[in-house]
């Protein structure tokens, strides 16, 4: 921090004592101008007068008024406005208490609004010339008369423009400010938005994969000493399944990486055109799937064709994890106008059926999914028994699809 710093940050802390300090060198000025006699005998220099008691009280008066100037500018300016008006009528010759009314209506200048020290600055011009032109001991032409005209009107005028400067900078400031929270405040957002896209996206992974090497090894179990066959059939889904859950998660992951990593997965995201494998691995995990009008004709956003793999799959998980274990599925994708529809059905138990009290987020993370897009997403029991997902997503959504993969 350099002197200059150091000495305006003293002065803010101690305004009192700034302002008699600055009373101090006004009375200075005036006590030594108030010896200067201009008006001398001399060919080249001025002369020296004796100062009058009056105007050397009048000049006493006025500075120490400057000390309460940030208080009370306006009444300070009164009282310095009231002895320099004693001093212009009563003393002769004439001292430059005056001095003290300019340094108060500056202050009032820059400490109020512009009306006000506007208002203040033209009556206090008016009244001070006014009164020294025609009450004064001094003909009304004469230097001394116009020069308080000037330095009050300077006074008013370099007020009001620190006033001005000083609230730019203030506004100035204070958009930077806002600024930096806003700034903030959207880093933050994105970082939420972030964290709950791969939350989603991880248990999108994991629960799918996981729930079928739950089965298999279920399977297994069931059938290992009856049926060994079987049971290193089932030992082979649930192996598939967990390498299938290994690659994804990898290629989840692989997306946190920085830009440029080349350990960085580049492998496509999943979408519809992986539909027939989903349905594969449900098949061998003991759930009879059919997919029923699959649009594989249509090319769709990334964003939407993932939206939709996921939301089959999540929909088939809760299906193998709830729907009981003669239960059956269908799947149906279709496109309806400037839309895509997904549908999964099953033929559960109904009411039963479907994540119960506690159970997971994978209802809430297909809304958030489907509605990010712009679509909608309903799901529910159906009427007589087994359960519906429905969701339908606009193909040509403004959404961006920034980061929105696994």
């Amino acid at each position: 921090m350099s002197t200059l710093e150091r000495t305006r940050c003293r002065a803010r802390a101690h305004p009192l004592a700034l302002d008699a300090a600055l009373a101090a060198g006004v009375l200075v000025c005036m006590a030594a101008s108030s010896v200067i006699d201009p008006h001398a005998d001399h060919a080249a220099t001025w002369g020296v007068r004796t100062p009058n008691p009056l105007s050397l009280t009048l000049m006493v008066l006025g500075a120490a008024a400057l000390v309460l100037r940030r208080r009370a500018p306006i009444p300070v300016l009164a009282a310095t406005v009231a002895v320099s008006l004693v001093e212009l009528v009563s003393s002769d010759p004439r001292g430059p208490v005056v001095m003290c009314a300019v340094v108060a209506l500056y202050t009032v200048a820059s400490a109020t609004d512009r009306p006000t020290a506007w208002r203040l600055g033209l009556l206090t011009m008016t009244l001070l010339t006014a009164v020294a032109m025609l009450a004064g001991p001094l003909p009304w032409y004469t230097q001394e008369n116009l020069g308080i005209f000037a330095w009050t009107g300077m006074a008013a005028a370099a007020g009001d423009a620190v006033r001005s400067r000083r609230a730019f900078v203030h506004a100035i400031r204070e958009r930077a400010e806002r600024a930096e929270r806003t700034r903030e405040e959207e880093a933050r957002r994105r970082v939420a938005e972030e964290r709950l896209r791969i939350a989603r996206d991880l248990h999108d992974v994991v629960a799918h994969h996981i729930a079928l090497v739950n089965v298999q090894a279920g399977v297994a179990a069931h059938v290992m000493d009856k049926r060994p066959d079987q049971a290193k059939e089932a030992l082979a889904h649930v192996r598939e399944a967990s390498r299938s859950a290994l690659n994804e998660l990898r290629a989840t992951v692989g997306l946190l990486r920085q830009s440029g990593d080349p350990e960085a997965p580049t492998e496509p995201a999943p979408g519809l055109h992986r539909l027939d494998e989903l349905a594969d691995t449900f098949r061998n995990a003991g759930l009879p799937v059919e997919v029923a009008g699959a649009d594989h004709g249509t090319a769709l956003p990334a964003a939407v064709d993932l939206a939709a793999y996921r939301v089959i799959q999540e929909a088939l998980t809760n299906v193998q994890k709830h729907a009981g274990p003669a239960a059956k599925a269908e799947v149906s994708v279709v496109r309806v106008g400037p839309n895509v529809e997904v549908t999964v059905l099953d033929n559960g138990p109904g009411q039963d059926e479907g994540p119960q009290d506690g159970g997971g987020h994978g209802l809430l993370g297909m809304r958030e999914r489907v509605t990010a897009l712009g679509g909608t997403c309903t799901a529910g029991p159906r009427y007589g028994g087994g359960f519906r997902v429905h969701a339908i997503l606009p193909v040509n959504n403004r959404t961006p699809a920034t980061g929105d993969s696994a």
